[in-house]
């Protein structure tokens, strides 16, 4: 509990002095009488009303009690609380490709990026994080949200094949800044991954990075795919599964020309312990401290003690000139 107005709790220092100022002139009022016999004087009775000639100053001094308790405005909760806070808008714009299927990563590309993804999306509680995949066209499979469970179940979903096949890189950038441009965040992240070069969308990789740079959005590109040739999973005429080495085609520079005009970084990863290292260094990269201060709605609890004050007040005058009359002072 606290008291809005605690200074009225210096008042409670004339309670003390009211009653000592009671007893002294109980004292003053008060003499002595001897006499040789009490022979001729009634018998004192054991009513208890002359016990409770004091009653008068006990009433008075609870009932200014709690007056000036409620005076002090008792409130039943905190009325606010300073906390600091890291949380940014970031857009995760993930290639799902064919391409994306190759092993490697294990247990390929698309799906060990989704698990680190996945991985980095947990570690980061008060950001507002978003989805867009793109192949051969783009789509928002989840718009900012700080609902991470949903943003999880619908990461978890995404697969090759959902839309036509290609790699708009272009277009991907394109959806992930339109859906960053009108936040008032105070950073604005997209992290791009893809494992090739822009070969379809109307949108070309550059003119979508000058885009990004005009709506201050920050772009973290990465290249993800071993150097050389990796191995690529194809349907066997006979059934069943074989593998073909598949040239590994990353426009590295394009990827940093889109990184370096938005202020951001490129990044290449060969594996997944390498990829899992750039979304803990982008994790690291973008903290933006936010002062909060959280407000908690408050309960005024003076009332019980206003009407305890008044019941004091009622009740000694009722007792002073019913009850006791002729016994209280």
């Amino acid at each position: 509990m606290e008291f809005a107005n605690p200074g009225f709790f210096w008042l409670l220092i004339s309670i003390p002095l009211i009653v000592g100022w009671y007893i002294w002139k109980e004292k003053e009022l008060q003499g002595n009488l001897t006499v040789a016999t009490l022979q001729g004087f009634p018998v004192p009775s054991n009513s208890f009303l002359p016990r409770m000639r004091h009653s008068g100053i006990v009433l008075r001094s609870l009932s200014l009690a709690a007056l000036i308790i409620a005076l002090a405005r008792p409130q039943s909760s905190l009325s606010w609380q300073n906390t600091t806070t890291e949380g940014i808008d970031i857009i995760i714009a993930s290639d799902i490709s064919g391409s994306m299927l190759a092993e490697d990563f294990k247990p390929n590309r698309l799906q060990a990026g989704k698990n680190i993804a996945i991985d980095f999306i947990k570690a980061r509680p008060d950001d507002r994080i978003g989805l867009v995949v793109f192949s051969g066209e783009s789509f928002t499979q989840c718009p900012l949200t700080i609902d991470h469970d949903v943003l999880i179940n619908m990461f978890n979903g995404i697969q090759n094949g959902m839309i036509e096949d290609g790699t708009a890189i272009g277009m991907g950038l394109a959806t992930a800044v339109n859906r960053l441009k009108d936040s008032e965040a105070k950073s604005k992240v997209v992290i791009l991954l893809t494992d090739g070069s822009n070969n379809a969308g109307s949108i070309p990789p550059l003119t979508a990075a000058e885009i990004a740079k005009h709506f201050n959005v920050r772009v973290y590109t990465v290249g993800v795919g071993t150097n050389g040739y990796a191995p690529y999973p194809v349907p066997s005429p006979y059934g069943g599964i074989t593998y073909q080495r598949m040239p590994v085609q990353i426009d590295e520079a394009t990827l940093g020309k889109i990184a370096s005009t938005t202020g951001g970084k490129y990044f290449r990863a060969t594996n997944n312990e390498k990829l899992k290292a750039i979304y803990e260094q982008i994790d690291k990269m973008e903290k933006a401290r936010i002062d909060v201060t959280q407000y908690r709605k408050k309960t005024e609890v003076f009332w019980p003690f206003a009407l305890a004050a008044l019941f004091f007040l009622l009740l000694e005058f009722v007792l002073r000139n019913t009850v006791f009359k002729g016994a209280l002072t």
